[in-house]
């Protein structure tokens, strides 16, 4: 450098940094508020998940570039509702299977099986939301391999439903082929359904002490079997769902 002249940073590479910084800080502060509502007990808990909503919100709100570019559109959705058939498919063969065991829990028709789940099927929208929008997208951000962001994402996703061990491994082989099927097709419709097919038909098909009730973190080592006629799941993930 010749004497007298002063180096300078590009502004664009300033504020690529400082977008980066910010990415993840988002992402630490997020998971880490997620983490904390699945493993503190009550109170706290309740206080916790407010907290955690409110940071996921306000950083969604802050970061928002147009409902296309978080998956929410039409483009791609007939090409991409193989998926939500695949899901239907593989849940009624589990269920078939179950039947045939005498692992299925006894249900009274549609009408209560809506009743009862259609809360456990919004909660799974909004877990796909953090796994796609609020995660995956800001670590693509981070790293430089897609192939990497899809295995971080995916892990995130799983590590967050301990001990649970069957919720643990659906969830990271379901989180892999999710965040795979979203870069390809960028909807996030048919993953959002495909998700509560999937997370009703475990809830119907293993008895409540085997998963207990879908629970994860301090929830699940807590789990004491309920009332014989009382079936309920905990969404897992979700810090959205009440505690």
């Amino acid at each position: 450098m010749a004497h007298g002249q002063t180096a300078t940073v590009p502004v664009e590479n300033v504020a690529g940094s400082a977008s980066l910084r910010r990415d993840l800080f988002e992402l630490f502060v997020g998971y880490g508020l997620i983490l904390l509502v699945i493993w503190t007990p009550n109170p706290w808990q309740r206080v916790l998940y407010w907290v955690a909503a409110a940071f996921v919100l306000i950083v969604s709100w802050r970061s928002f570039n147009g409902w296309a570019r978080m998956g929410l559109r039409w483009t791609n959705l007939l090409q991409s509702l193989w998926i939500v058939g695949l899901g239907l498919a593989g849940a009624a063969l589990a269920i078939a299977i179950a039947h045939h065991m005498g692992a299925l829990r006894p249900w009274h028709g549609p009408i209560e099986l809506v009743r009862r789940f259609w809360g456990y099927a919004i909660w799974a929208c909004l877990q796909q939301f953090l796994l796609q929008i609020f995660f995956l997208q800001r670590i693509l951000r981070l790293v430089a391999s897609k192939a990497l962001a899809v295995l971080l994402a995916a892990g995130m996703f799983s590590f967050a439903h301990l001990p649970s061990p069957i919720l643990t491994f659906v969830t990271l082989a379901f989180g892999l082929a999710a965040c795979v099927l979203f870069l390809r097709y960028r909807n996030l419709y048919p993953l959002a359904i495909t998700h509560a097919i999937l997370g009703i038909c475990i809830a119907v098909c293993f008895p409540g002490p085997v998963t207990h009730n879908m629970r994860v973190g301090l929830g699940y080592l807590e789990y004491r079997p309920p009332h014989p006629h009382h079936h309920r799941i905990q969404p897992a993930f979700s810090f959205l769902a009440k505690p």
